[in-house]
C-alpha cells in the first residue's frame, strides 16, 4: 500500500481509538500505536498474524498518554510506541503498572531547522524547542550536549532538565512543547528536537534533514508494552515473533532507510 494512502487509513482508524472495550474472543488482539512508523509496521505483519489465527486490531493515537492509560484500564491489550525511559517515568508519575515485553526498533531523535543548514550556524540567543515531557526532554538535552551546544550537570542522566544545564555557550533559549506539535514550530524557532515518528509524519527525512541525530547505539528502543503476565498470552507471543522476524527487519530497513533501525 502507498504510504500516503496507508497514513490516511490509519488516521481514520484513530477516530475509533477510544470506541470501547477490547474484544476478548481468543483471536482478536488490540494494540495501541502511533501512526508512523508503529502502525505502518503493524499493518505489514497483519497478514502473517492472520495466518497464525490472530486478528490484529490497530488503534492509532496521536499522543503518548492515552495509549498507556487504555492498556492500564484493560481497554486495549498492548501498546507499541514508547521507550523504556518514557515508560518508567510514566509509571512513576501516574501509578500505572505497565511493563516492557520486547524491544522492536530505534527511532533516532533528531535536531531540525528550517533556518540554518548546520549546527555551526546556530546563532547566539537562538530559540530551541524540545519535548515537554521528562524522558524525551532529557533525551533532547543529551543530544544537544553530544552536539556541543550545552553541557549538563550529570552528562549521562536521561532525565536531565533545563535546570541541569551548567554551560550554555550560545545562550540558547528553550521552549518546552508537546512532542506532536514540534514539527509545526520549525518556522518559528531556530532548532527543534523531534522524535522520528513525528518527523516522518511531517514528511521530514531524519537521515537527510536532521542537523544532529542519535546513532544506532541509542538506548531508546521502542517496546511492545502491556500489563504483567500479558507477555504469556499466545496472541502476544505470536505478535512479538512477527515483529522480530527477518521479514519485519527487512521491511523496516527498506521502508525507512536508516530513519528507523531494527533493535533485534
Amino acid at each position: 500500500m502507498h504510504r500516503r494512502t496507508l497514513i490516511a487509513a490509519l488516521s481514520l482508524t484513530a477516530l475509533a481509538a477510544c470506541s470501547g472495550a477490547k474484544t476478548d474472543d481468543g483471536k482478536t488482539l488490540t494494540i495501541a500505536a502511533t501512526a508512523v512508523p508503529h502502525a505502518e509496521i503493524l499493518e505489514a505483519i497483519k497478514p502473517a498474524l492472520a495466518k497464525e489465527g490472530v486478528d490484529l486490531k490497530i488503534r492509532v493515537f496521536n499522543d503518548y498518554v492515552q495509549p498507556n492509560l487504555q492498556v492500564e484500564q484493560k481497554q486495549i491489550d498492548v501498546s507499541y510506541f514508547e521507550t523504556k525511559p518514557y515508560l518508567d517515568e510514566f509509571n512513576a508519575s501516574r501509578g500505572t503498572h505497565l511493563v516492557p515485553y520486547a524491544g522492536i526498533h530505534v527511532e533516532p531523535l533528531g535536531a531540525y531547522s528550517r533556518k540554518w543548514k548546520s549546527l555551526a550556524e546556530i546563532p547566539q540567543g537562538a530559540t530551541v524547542a524540545i519535548p515537554n515531557e521528562p524522558s524525551n526532554g532529557g533525551r533532547a538535552l543529551l543530544l544537544l550536549q553530544k552536539a556541543g551546544l550545552i553541557h549538563l550537570k550529570v552528562p549521562t542522566n536521561p532525565l536531565s532538565t533545563l535546570r541541569d544545564i551548567v554551560a550554555n555557550p550560545k545562550t540558547l533559549k528553550f521552549r518546552e512543547l508537546e512532542g506532536a506539535t514540534l514539527p509545526r514550530t520549525l518556522g518559528e524557532v531556530d532548532l527543534a528536537l523531534i522524535n522520528t515518528n513525528y518527523a516522518l509524519d511531517a514528511k521530514l527525512n531524519p537521515v537527510r534533514d536532521a542537523l544532529a541525530i542519535e546513532d544506532k547505539n541509542s538506548p531508546y528502543v521502542n517496546f511492545v508494552v502491556g500489563l504483567p503476565g500479558g507477555e504469556k498470552d499466545p496472541r502476544v507471543v505470536k505478535l512479538i515473533a512477527a515483529l522480530r522476524s527477518p521479514a519485519t527487519k527487512t521491511f523496516i530497513e527498506t521502508t525507512y532507510k536508516g530513519a528507523v533501525l531494527p533493535a533485534f
